[in-house]
């Protein structure tokens, strides 16, 4: 049976995963807490920050490396982050030392640096879409392709927030093209927007930033060689994507997401 095995959510743009059992659905069709924070060029205003953030200043693991060699853990109840180099342990209450913590960040990165936050849609890369979705099975499978790849390094180069279990592998790519139908996760509505088109982080090492030796066209070869017939090829630019991009349906924001819940196919 098809349920939904993992929630994962980042709270800040660019660093590590918080594992949830539950998360609600944003008025603006985002998960709560899901890229709620986010490091900008210090001199973008903060009125610059209502579109693409991508091309507002923002600065994540596609302009440093870094991202990945720095280990944080994250409490929701109460937006503390702790974060580990290295050399150094530090502990940030986000909702009140965001002053401190960018000034933290800027000493790392030697890049000046202020952090933000939006908690009504969160700093995601589309922000009129919503949460991205994969299979375990695709994960398991994208690991296969490469010598002694495991899951979780698979799981931590794509960083989804929503895992299905219980499906096949490229479950996710039916879910775009003229019509394609659309699932339910306790019945919560979740329709495919558009396939995920893949960045150079998903080319290192999530723990080290290393980059993995010819990913991109081992990648590329493989994923064009398992392409399923469910899925219209037509609706992907190309075979460097993989992932789902979906959203959630105005009527059912605002609901609760939990892991265990029964994933249905629905027209």
């Amino acid at each position: 049976m098809a349920s939904l095995d993992r929630i994962r959510i980042y709270p800040v743009k660019g660093l590590d995963a918080t594992e949830v059992e539950a998360t609600d659905v944003l008025a603006g069709g985002t998960l709560a807490g899901d890229r709620e924070f986010a490091l900008f060029d210090a001199d973008t205003g903060p009125d610059e920050t209502d579109g693409n953030p991508h091309d507002n200043g923002v600065f994540n693991a596609k302009h440093s490396d870094l991202f990945h060699r720095l280990d944080t853990e994250y409490d929701p109840a109460s937006t503390t982050l702790t974060v580990e180099t290295d050399a150094t342990r530090r502990v940030f209450e986000l909702d009140t030392e965001r002053e401190a913590a960018s000034a933290w960040f800027s000493d790392v990165f030697d890049h000046g640096l202020t952090l933000r936050r939006d908690d009504s849609r969160g700093f995601v890369d589309r922000r009129t879409m919503g949460p991205s979705v994969v299979s375990t099975a695709t994960l398991e499978t994208v690991a296969s392709w490469f010598d002694g790849m495991a899951v979780e390094n698979a799981r931590g180069r794509l960083r989804a927030n929503l895992e299905v279990s219980g499906v096949p592998a490229f479950w996710e790519d039916q879910f775009v093209g003229d019509d394609a139908p659309a699932f339910e996760v306790g019945g919560v509505r979740v329709e495919g927007v558009t396939p995920c088109a893949r960045c150079v982080v998903p080319e290192r090492d999530p723990e080290t930033g290393e980059p993995t030796a010819e990913f991109r066209e081992r990648f590329l070869e493989k994923r064009e060689e398992t392409f399923p017939d469910w899925a219209e090829e037509n609706a992907f630019d190309h075979f460097y994507t993989l992932m789902l991009i979906a959203q959630v349906p105005e009527h059912d924001r605002g609901r609760t997401l939990t892991v265990g819940d029964a994933v249905e196919l629905v027209d």
